[in-house]
C-alpha cells in the first residue's frame, strides 16, 4: 500500500513539473506576442483633431466588422462562424488598421472606428453603422472620405487566380462598391446616394490602383442598395479580397488602396479649385 502510495506521490510530481514548465513556456509566447494597440479618440478630440488636421479627413468603419481571411499556420483564430471572428488581430479591424497607417503616411488624417457592428443581428448592421456616422457628424466631424471596408465572398464563377502576384508581395483583388439606392422594382429609400458622383470617385481610385499594380482592382460593381453612401459624395464601399485570400494578401493591398486615393483626391482636389 505504501508502495502504491508512493507512486502515485510520485506521478502528481512528474505532471506538477510539466504544468509548471507549460504555463512557463506559455508565458514566454505571450511576452514575445505583438498586438495591435488602437487609439480612441473622443468626440472632442475627433473634432478637434479635424480641425487642426492639414490633410485630408477620412472616416474608416465596418459594418460587417467580424469578416475574415482564409486561417493559415500565423493567422489562426477562433470563429464565430465560417471565415468570421471577434479576434480584431485577423478580422477587418486589422485590415482598417494597415489602411489606416497607410493613408496617415501620405498625409490623411484619418479616423478609425471599430465598433463591432454585427452583433446582435448582422442582418440589421447598416442600420447600427449608418448610426455611428450620423452621431458623428452631428456633433461636429467632417469627412472627405468615409469608407466602409470589408472583404468578399469567393465565387466559384471566378477563373485563374485568386489575386495578382509581382516578384515581391501576393495582393488580393480589391472591389469598389457604388449603392444606387433604389429597390429591385425602382422603389427604394427617400434619401438616395449621389450615385453617379460616388461612382466618378470609385471609378478614379479603381484606375490608379490598375495604375499601380495592374489587375488588383475589378470592374466597380453598382448595386441596388444603399450602403450608407447617401451621407456623403465621399463614401465608397471596398471589398479588400474575399474569403479564400489570405490576411497578408489582404494586408499586402491595403497600401495600393491608400495611394490610389491619394491620387484621386489629388485630382479631384485639381478639379474643385477655382
Amino acid at each position: 500500500m505504501r508502495r502504491l502510495l508512493w507512486g502515485v506521490a510520485a506521478t502528481l510530481c512528474v505532471l506538477a513539473v510539466f504544468a509548471w514548465i507549460g504555463r512557463a513556456q506559455w508565458r514566454r509566447v505571450e511576452a514575445q506576442r505583438q498586438y495591435l494597440e488602437i487609439e480612441v479618440l473622443s468626440a472632442s478630440d475627433a473634432v478637434e483633431a479635424m480641425a487642426s488636421a492639414e490633410g485630408p479627413t477620412v472616416l474608416i468603419y465596418h459594418t460587417h466588422t467580424w469578416e475574415a481571411y482564409e486561417m493559415t499556420d500565423d493567422t489562426t483564430y477562433t470563429p464565430t462562424e465560417t471565415w468570421r471572428t471577434k479576434d480584431e488581430r485577423f478580422n477587418m479591424i486589422r485590415v482598417g488598421n494597415e489602411l489606416a497607417e497607410a493613408l496617415t503616411a501620405l498625409g490623411f488624417c484619418v479616423t478609425h472606428d471599430t465598433t463591432a457592428f454585427e452583433p446582435p443581428n448582422l442582418s440589421t448592421a447598416y442600420t447600427r453603422s449608418l448610426e455611428m456616422i450620423e452621431e458623428r457628424l452631428a456633433r461636429g466631424e467632417t469627412y472627405d472620405y468615409i469608407l466602409d471596408i470589408h472583404r468578399d465572398a469567393y465565387s466559384g464563377l471566378w477563373n485563374g487566380a485568386n489575386g495578382v502576384q509581382n516578384e515581391e508581395d501576393s495582393y488580393a483583388y480589391v472591389m469598389m462598391l457604388v449603392g444606387k439606392g433604389t429597390g429591385e422594382t425602382g422603389a427604394g429609400f427617400d434619401e438616395r446616394p449621389d450615385w453617379p458622383e460616388n461612382l466618378e470617385l470609385a471609378q478614379a481610385i479603381t484606375d490608379a490602383m490598375n495604375a499601380d499594380v495592374p489587375g488588383i482592382a475589378r470592374d466597380v460593381k453598382i448595386k441596388t442598395g444603399r450602403f450608407n453612401q447617401h451621407v456623403s459624395t465621399g463614401a465608397l464601399l471596398i471589398e479588400v479580397g474575399n474569403n479564400a485570400n489570405t490576411l497578408d494578401e489582404a494586408l499586402a493591398a491595403c497600401p495600393v488602396i491608400a495611394r490610389g486615393i491619394a491620387e484621386a483626391h489629388a485630382a479631384r482636389t485639381a478639379q474643385q479649385s477655382p
